[in-house]
């Protein structure tokens, strides 16, 4: 048995369902699959969410449902098509055509806030996705967290959601190595119950046939792959993040899990190589900042800048910024207006510049929590200003 070692994308982590503060990381081993159809040019980005919130402070799991709309509008204003299930495995068949640049929305796990923060969204926008549900979580209560088969039906009928596996227990790397070590026979039975219940389930829960398989914290072994394809899943997902070409091997397709405290991977799943360049992603922020998120610039050396005129009870002494490759920097700050600059004290190297700025507020200990925004240089327009 080999099993698949995983690697950290900086930055870039998928959480497990059960709110662990911790990330799972993606799986970097790709299988001996053979494609049979040739790279046509095509690209598509898949962005994996989780759980959604209108009030509660982001984290990596959880984004902002603002901000999410915010992202969600953008990419519909964008020039890239959002394609549906559907068309993409249609596309991985050899049977259709994709525009040079798409992006496929899914969602993981089955957190009730998919139907009560994310489908209006995507009803209003008229926004496909996939939702990847596993079992033991979906229509149970879970204090109320987890989507009912209502729910799931509902949005199945719009025509707007499709449904693929996420195993029946979401079980974590720890738990499948812990099963792996029981022998093949105790592991071929552990993988047969996640992998063919989870199918079975679905497709006899809302009549349907399900084909396609998210890894639980994108963690696979190479026992997985003749047992997806016996149960019928033909196109897998991970959450290593890259763009999918037709001749991607079906077994780890790659996967942007975008996080709710941190732009990287919806930035980067948003950048496409193989035709004209993608107009930048608008990220809104509570405290308007130079430059602004997602802003495209033509110097190397900018001020940044955050206002925070709009915090109530500010520490104005505690204010912390950092920024990418620089660390801690020394901020100037005009007490009066709260703005708080800093400018570039070598040329920015890298095409995307990350920043991330907290503050206290007064007679508190802790920390408010991180302000993150990015944007980005243009470093063919900045070389000529040199």
């Amino acid at each position: 048995m080999t099993v698949v070692r995983i690697t950290l994308m900086m930055g870039i982590f998928c959480y497990g369902l059960h709110a662990q503060e911790s990330p799972i990381a993606a799986t970097d081993r790709t299988p001996p699959a053979k494609e049979v159809f040739d790279d046509d040019g095509s690209r598509v980005a898949v962005l994996g969410y989780h759980v959604f919130h209108k009030t509660l402070p982001a984290t990596q799991m959880r984004i902002p449902t603002s901000k999410f709309r915010s992202q969600m509008e953008a990419i519909r204003k964008s020039n890239i098509s959002v394609i549906t299930l559907e068309q993409f495995l249609a596309w991985r068949r050899g049977e259709g055509e994709l525009p040079p640049q798409s992006i496929l929305i899914t969602m993981d796990d089955g957190w009730r806030s998919v139907y009560t923060e994310a489908f209006p969204i995507m009803k209003e926008l008229k926004l496909p996705f996939t939702i990847f549900l596993y079992k033991n979580y979906v229509g149970s209560n879970r204090g109320g967290r987890a989507l009912s088969l209502s729910m799931i039906r509902e949005m199945v009928s719009s025509k707007l959601c499709t449904i693929g596996s996420h195993s029946v227990s979401h079980p974590f790397p720890s738990k499948i190595k812990k099963a792996a070590k029981e022998g093949p026979e105790a592991y071929e039975k552990f993988l047969r119950n996640e992998l063919g219940n989870s199918k079975k389930f679905l497709d006899d829960t809302f009549k349907i046939k399900v084909n396609t398989y998210a890894y639980p914290g994108g963690y696979y072994t190479d026992e997985m792959f003749p047992l997806a394809e016996e149960f019928g899943y033909n196109q897998l997902f991970t959450v290593k993040p890259g763009k999918i070409r037709r001749d991607s091997t079906r077994y780890t397709l790659p996967r942007y899990i975008v996080l709710g405290n941190h732009d990287a991977a919806f930035n980067a799943a948003m950048v496409f190589r193989n035709g004209a360049r993608v107009t930048a992603i608008p990220i809104s922020l509570p405290h308007p900042t130079k430059p602004e998120p997602g802003e495209i610039i033509a110097s190397r050396l900018p001020d940044i800048e955050i206002d925070l005129s709009g915090v109530k009870d500010l520490d104005p002494e505690s204010v912390v910024m950092r920024v990418a490759g620089f660390g801690k920097v020394p901020l100037k700050a005009d007490t009066m207006s709260f703005l708080y600059r800093w400018t570039v004290s070598r040329p920015l190297r890298q095409p995307l510049c990350e920043v991330t700025t907290q503050w206290r507020l007064k007679g508190k200990e802790n920390y408010e929590p991180v302000i993150r925004w990015s944007f980005r240089i243009d470093h063919e327009a900045a070389y000529q200003a040199q």
